[in-house]
């Protein structure tokens, strides 16, 4: 039997541990591999398709990002590069339960991060997989979705699309 280790999501836009900008990884640990995993699970029981590290509380640099349909973890992410084309769409948020934006990101980013292993990779990507990166590495700078819009939040009881995190 596989154990699942899913932590409690922090919630609210206006909460202290969710506007604090993350520490560097200095080096991959056994902690790290562990954190990444819990962060997996728990975002798989919340339905969502990312999930940053001060969404469960910890202040290091990491995230995880579904890219190309798979499960990336990125471990100190830098954006290296956004596009001056942009695209808005509706984003949700694991920390902020029925509230959905609208939401302008540059359609592609180049990014560098470490891998679970510790090795550096840099990647190029585009639509999707760049907003839910740019939504994950956000949360790390302590910035939510309502920091993009100068309109009030529209909350919602029922919604089908699965948040980003």
């Amino acid at each position: 039997m596989v154990r699942m280790a899913v932590l409690p999501i922090v919630t609210g836009g206006k909460n202290p541990v969710l506007r604090v900008k993350t520490k560097k990884v200095p080096k991959v640990t056994r902690d790290i591999k562990k954190l990444l995993k819990d962060m997996t699970d728990t975002m798989h029981a919340a339905d969502g398709i990312g999930l940053a590290a001060p969404q469960v509380g910890s202040q290091h640099r990491v995230c995880i990002a579904t890219i190309g349909g798979r499960l990336t973890a990125l471990i100190n992410p830098e954006i290296t590069w956004r596009s001056t084309l942009t695209d808005t769409a509706e984003e949700g948020c694991l920390s902020l339960p029925n509230v959905w934006m609208d939401v302008t990101r540059p359609t592609e980013i180049d990014i560098k991060y470490w891998n679970e292993e510790g090795q550096e990779e840099e990647r190029h990507l585009v639509y999707m997989d760049a907003r839910v990166v740019q939504h994950e590495v956000d949360h790390l700078d302590g910035i939510l979705i309502i920091d993009h819009v100068k309109k009030p939040p529209v909350a919602s009881h029922v919604h089908d699309a699965k948040r980003l995190a």
